[in-house]
């Protein structure tokens, strides 16, 4: 009978007995700040940005996620958030669940205590994240030239606990986003009522949230305007 010999570090996680290649991540950066967006803004929050992204969105302002990134396993990363004291905690990339252990790793989150949310493009299914979970979903528009990947069945799967948030870039996208709020049956509950926040962003230095507003207001939209309060505080900065 051949000897049986203990795992090692490069087959094994130290202490989990799981093959390390099902419990670990790729890890762009993890970092405490303010919470710039959607329902948890102003919050202080520990981010952990997950590398890679199968998306090219023209406006993309985590290009540097996009390779990269060191492996880290899930109950490592966990500590790595709990050192930081903070309540809430944003998964987030690059497109978080493009690997996928995102979601075991969104699960030990929540196991752990935190307030959880995913920010995700809506071009991969999120519809397996778990329940306590917020999903934050950046359905693209036109002028993010990846419309065309949009899972509508991320949108029809979404709860008052989630919010759709659409960037715009120009009148155009607005006039589709508008359309979207308007018509798109996956956005409305049987009641007919919007099952979710919706957060129209004007789109970094491409379009003025005063303009955005301004177009809202004149359509009665029952939207609500997201302007990136991590830029207003600090710029266009990695990392904060």
């Amino acid at each position: 009978m051949p000897p049986v010999h203990a795992p090692t570090r490069q087959t094994r996680e130290r202490g989990t007995g799981v093959p390390e290649q099902k419990n670990r991540l790729k890890i762009t950066e993890i970092f405490h700040s303010i919470q710039g967006e959607a329902q948890f803004s102003g919050w202080p929050t520990v981010f952990v940005r997950l590398t890679g992204c199968p998306l090219r969105c023209r406006y993309c302002d985590t290009a540097y996620a996009f390779g990269g990134g060191e492996w880290r396993g899930i109950g490592e990363i966990v500590s790595e958030v709990a050192r930081y004291n903070a309540r809430h905690v944003c998964v987030t990339g690059g497109e978080p669940l493009a690997q996928p252990r995102c979601e075991s790793l969104l699960a030990a989150l929540c196991d752990a205590g935190f307030d959880v949310c995913l920010e995700t493009s809506g071009a991969i299914d999120a519809t397996g994240v778990d329940r306590r979970v917020s999903r934050i979903v950046d359905i693209k528009t036109p002028g993010s030239g990846e419309c065309g990947r949009n899972l509508w069945d991320n949108v029809a799967a979404l709860n008052e606990r989630d919010a759709l948030k659409l960037v715009i870039c120009d009148r155009a996208d607005y006039e589709w986003a508008r359309t979207v709020v308007q018509q798109r049956a996956e956005l409305r509950r049987a009641d007919g009522e919007l099952r979710c926040t919706v957060l129209f962003s004007p789109s970094y230095e491409q379009l003025g949230a005063g303009a955005l507003a301004d177009w809202i207001l004149e359509d009665g939209l029952p939207v609500r305007l997201q302007v990136q309060l991590h830029k207003v505080l600090w710029g266009d900065v990695p990392g904060r």
